[in-house]
């Protein structure tokens, strides 16, 4: 929709599907050419967003980390940093968390219930923003519209990607898949259950397909079908 932005999920995959194993330390799926450009595709966004579960576990800065890419954002008139987001339903971020003391300005996605928790636990450190009684991720794309968002990074986890996808609202997919063997049945996926758009026997359009190293990109467009 013209009112909303153009929404692009990215995310690190083993060839078997799982983000990351069940041991305390996150598993390192991309290799450095695709850590790079991932930093290019989150240059080219105007806002980057991440759950709030992957918030806590994983306590990522989730910045722009090349001083040219910055420059050029700047350059273009944009700020250095794109816009950052996550989404809480329970209110449970605490505000210790890199992601609020790093980057420029932080916007977080909530329920009626768990705004009053969430003002008072991050004063000033970013807006707090309810959609209603549940997180409504259609009404999350118009107020990032609102605020001149016109391209959104997705970066996970699960439940996030899941909900996007299932709603229809991603416009493109990029998948880095590692030469990896999980095989964890307690570690988490891609996406989790639910039901998609078309059902699975549906063919998402593929974009492109590159080796990045020893990493495979592939990119999808969700709304479109292929041909075969």
């Amino acid at each position: 929709m013209a009112d909303r932005p153009y929404v692009l999920l990215s995310v690190a995959t083993s060839i078997d599907g799982y983000i990351d194993d069940s041991s305390p330390q996150r598993l390192l799926l991309s290799n450095a050419e695709d850590f790079d450009r991932v930093d290019q595709v989150r240059s080219e966004a105007d806002a980057i967003l991440i759950g709030g579960n992957t918030l806590r576990s994983d306590n990522p800065r989730l910045l722009v980390y090349s001083d040219k890419r910055r420059e050029e954002r700047i350059a273009a008139g944009k700020p250095e940093y794109p816009l950052k987001v996550t989404i809480s339903a329970s209110g449970d971020l605490d505000r210790d968390l890199k992601f609020w003391h790093f980057g420029d300005k932080k916007v977080v996605y909530t329920t009626d219930a768990a705004m009053p928790k969430l003002r008072e636990r991050l004063e000033g450190l970013a807006d707090i923003v309810s959609t209603g009684p549940a997180v409504d991720f259609g009404t999350l794309l118009e107020d990032l519209a609102g605020r001149g968002v016109k391209r959104l990074m997705v970066e996970g986890g699960s439940s996030i990607h899941t909900q996007f996808l299932s709603q229809g609202l991603a416009d493109e997919v990029h998948i880095a898949v590692a030469p990896l063997l999980v095989g964890d049945a307690a570690a988490p996926r891609f996406v989790q259950p639910a039901q998609f758009p078309g059902g699975s026997a549906r063919r998402m359009k593929l974009i492109e397909a590159q080796p990045v190293g020893d990493v495979v990109l592939l990119r999808y467009a969700p709304k479109e079908s292929s041909d075969v």
